[in-house]
């Protein structure tokens, strides 16, 4: 981006005021807090989705592509109808909070259904990666196992033959799918439990469900471990509704409609959704990912559609900006209603931060707001973003209303820490990883550290400064802060790389393994011997310099969980599962596939 584009004025946006208390203790403990009151109308799910179908009863609510490319659309009332009934049908099989349903499938107009109707009559729901099933099959379905026996499901939605093969996983559940003779067991047509009659009991029961108790288990990516079964309660997740609502209401965001692929077993992906319909915004499904071969139905769905806001990981803005970089009529297309771009799980490399807004000043003469959020899934996605006017993308935003931060001095950095509304209660069934997941004050350790973007002005927002566990120690004592590390590295080899490992625990000096962008076709290791070098000039110091580069071929393993599903990469895992790639990276022997560097 050139001096006179940064100079150009941002396509206007309404946020709400900073407003922040801050209070500082003795010890350098750090309380901050956004002094807002948060506005909850309904605590239940099932009160809030009713009001919204009753209100917007002929709005588009939901649409998927059928298998001819075409919308098949469904408004609020006919989804409110079909919620209802698959309602009364659990009710009729004995659903409580007692008897989870777990969620074998990908994104689709019927797992919304089966989500809102178990949301509805308090039957808490949890939605797995349908990758546990479709790729598990040469494990076992380890990961699928694992999930199983911490939820203990009594009733499992595999939508299609394609989960088939799992079900075995599943021998005391009912299954419920939309082609049931493909399966064994206790199996139940989904088409059939749209049928069932609606009795006037009903709605006595949804009002009736617990706002505190467990109304969604979602697993955690396992990125530190075992995935943990965090518990998420109706209160929580229409608080998060009321969040989002509140971050954006005055720009027009939630009035039409967005495009959604995030998959809805991430806490992400799931809360993006279930916030969007309860605020009466119109959700069409996005076959596409930001994977080579994939991407492409995610380019022709922004085509089709008339985007007001748009959510994605920064991989997948890496490989927008690339496709229209290439396709001016993608970039119109893109940018022409476009009031808000919002990215998470990641932070965004500044080179794509630059090229999104060079595109942006290319098609309508003005930069557009990118805004990050932060959060994870114990705290029912985000409890921070920058709802307000930032070129920094370094910056994770300030607090929302209901979140209290507990900034602890550490290393010169703040260890973070929060409580408030959309923080879990804890994990199912788990209390020694309870007892260590929160402080004596009630406060939830995420496990980061962060520092503010300016001590003396706390509004301008706090920066992500490094996460705990993926920090280490080279052969000499010297700590490696791998978070900020890799965002330095990768603004460094971007656009050639996409992603990168970072390597050197317990070693003599650090060595980066990377994808090349698949975007970009193929390159040499050799052809990054001048950004390295750029970087390494800039950067002397034992913790951050870089000795060794290699590229890795193969795309990361989603089965083994390498890639998440939301298209992030595990470090840790990642490390464990290419160990060979690693000592190859540090051998005495050199070749051609590993670059050395001074």
């Amino acid at each position: 981006m050139t001096s006179i584009e940064s100079k150009l004025p941002f396509r206007p946006v309404e946020f709400p005021a900073v407003d922040l208390s801050l209070d500082k203790r003795n010890d350098g403990t750090i309380l901050l807090k956004n002094s807002t009151e948060l506005d909850v109308e309904f605590d239940l799910v099932g009160k809030e989705f009713s009001q919204i179908a009753e209100r917007h009863p002929e709005k588009v609510a939901i649409a998927e592509r059928d298998t001819d490319g075409n919308w098949v659309k469904v408004t609020f009332a006919t989804l409110k109808s079909e919620v209802d009934a698959v309602a009364q049908w659990l009710v009729n099989q004995g659903a409580n909070g007692s008897t989870p349903l777990m969620i074998v499938s990908g994104n689709s107009i019927s797992h919304a259904v089966i989500r809102f109707a178990a949301l509805s009559v308090g039957a808490p729901i949890s939605p797995v990666s349908e990758n546990y099933a479709l790729l598990g099959g040469s494990s076992g379905y380890i990961r699928l196992r694992y999930a199983a026996e911490l939820v203990k499901p009594r009733f499992v939605f595999a939508e299609t033959a394609a989960f088939a093969s799992a079900a075995d996983v599943f021998e005391d559940a009912t299954i419920i799918t939309r082609e049931p003779d493909a399966f064994t067991g206790t199996v139940e047509n989904y088409s059939e439990l749209l049928k069932t009659p609606v009795t006037d009991d009903l709605q006595g029961v949804i009002e009736a469900v617990d706002p505190d108790a467990p109304a969604a288990i979602l697993l955690t990516s396992g990125s530190t471990g075992k995935p943990k079964p965090v518990v998420h309660t109706n209160r929580m997740i229409t608080a998060w509704k009321n969040i989002l609502l509140w971050s954006l209401k005055d720009t027009e965001a939630w009035d039409d409609l967005i495009l959604d692929w995030l998959p809805w077993s991430h806490v992400s992906g799931l809360h993006t959704c279930l916030s969007a319909m309860l605020n009466g915004t119109s959700v069409y499904l996005d076959k596409g990912k930001p994977i080579p071969g994939l991407f492409d139905a995610t380019v022709n769905n922004i085509r089709d559609l008339k985007l007001r806001q748009f959510l994605n990981v920064p991989s997948g803005y890496q490989m927008l900006a690339d496709a229209m970089e290439k396709d001016e009529e993608l970039r119109d297309a893109f940018f022409k209603d476009m009031l808000v771009l919002v990215f998470a799980g990641a932070s965004l490399p500044q080179a794509t931060f630059d090229k999104l807004q060079k595109l942006a000043v290319e098609s309508i003469g003005q930069r557009i707001v990118i805004v990050s959020g932060y959060g994870m899934t114990e705290t029912t996605s985000g409890f921070m973003s920058t709802y307000y006017e930032t070129e920094s993308v370094g910056a994770i935003g300030l607090p929302h209303p209901g979140a209290e931060l507990k900034l602890v001095p550490c290393e010169g950095r703040y260890e973070l820490r929060v409580r408030g509304i959309t923080v879990t209660p804890g994990y199912l069934n788990l209390p020694e990883a309870n007892a260590s997941a929160f402080d004596d004050e009630g406060y939830y350790r995420t496990g980061d550290v962060c520092e503010f973007v300016d001590a003396a002005k706390p509004e301008k927002g706090i920066n992500f400064a490094g996460r705990l566990s993926e920090e280490f120690k080279l052969n000499n004592g010297t700590w490696v802060s791998t978070s900020l590390l890799r965002t330095d590295i990768l603004k460094a080899l971007s656009p050639e790389v996409f992603e990168i490992l970072i390597c050197g625990e317990n070693r003599d000096y650090i060595g980066v393994l990377a994808w090349a962008n698949p975007m970009l076709g193929s390159i040499a290791v050799g052809d990054l011997r001048s950004k390295i070098d750029n970087f390494n000039r800039s950067n002397t110091t034992l913790s951050r310099k870089v000795k060794r580069i290699a590229l890795i071929a193969d795309f990361p393993d989603l089965e083994g969980g390498e890639m998440t599903d939301k298209g992030t990469v595990n470090q840790r895992l990642s490390l464990k599962l290419r160990a060979d790639r690693v000592d190859q990276l540090y051998a005495n022997t050199a070749t051609d596939e590993v670059l050395w560097l001074d």
